[in-house]
């Protein structure tokens, strides 16, 4: 083997009786100290932080070590989310007469049903959520989850509510959008 390997016997002995390197027990030493700093930091720092970290605390390494160390262990900072707009309030689309006018006492069931959109984070992505309220119970009558944006949920949800508690006479449904109608049942 050592002839195929172009290595003297004493060499092929000395190596296998030599401990670890100086610099591998440097490299390990190093990668613990990041390891402990990335979760401390809630997987949020990348290279260039964590390298700042280590030079706070002394370690004398390069930027480029700890890079290859933490590609090596598999770490990788996640992203803050971005922040992502969803309303878009500078529109030429009419706006319908506020009925509500922020009066929010209601006598009887089905008289005001007001509706929202909503998201939430999940670990799979956004999901979006539309709901319906009768201001009378303060009751969720009609919802409609999607894990896109568009004026399906709504409908969606406003269909829900109809069935849940068909409305026998005039109603009101506001939304935050100026979305209002009065309808006749």
């Amino acid at each position: 083997m050592c002839r195929f390997l172009k290595v003297s016997r004493s060499g092929y002995y000395d190596w296998l009786s030599r401990g670890e390197s100086l610099r591998s027990k440097c490299n390990q030493e190093l990668a613990i100290t990041i390891k402990k700093f990335f979760y401390q930091y809630k997987e949020r720092y990348g290279s260039p932080r964590i390298y700042n970290e280590l030079q706070k605390q002394g370690f004398n390494c390069g930027k480029t070590k700890v890079e290859v160390l933490m590609r090596q262990m598999g770490l990788r900072a996640r992203e803050k989310p971005k922040f992502k707009i969803t309303t878009d309030s500078k529109h030429n689309c009419p706006i319908a007469p506020n009925l509500l006018n922020r009066n929010f006492q209601v006598d009887a069931p089905n008289q005001v049903w007001v509706s929202d959109i909503t998201y939430i984070r999940t670990m799979e992505g956004w999901i979006y959520l539309a709901i319906v309220m009768d201001l009378y119970s303060r009751k969720i009558v009609g919802w409609a989850m999607s894990n896109s944006l568009s004026s399906s949920i709504a409908i969606d949800a406003l269909q829900m509510a109809i069935r849940n508690r068909p409305p026998r006479k005039a109603l009101i449904h506001h939304s935050d959008r100026g979305i209002q109608y009065a309808c006749n049942f």
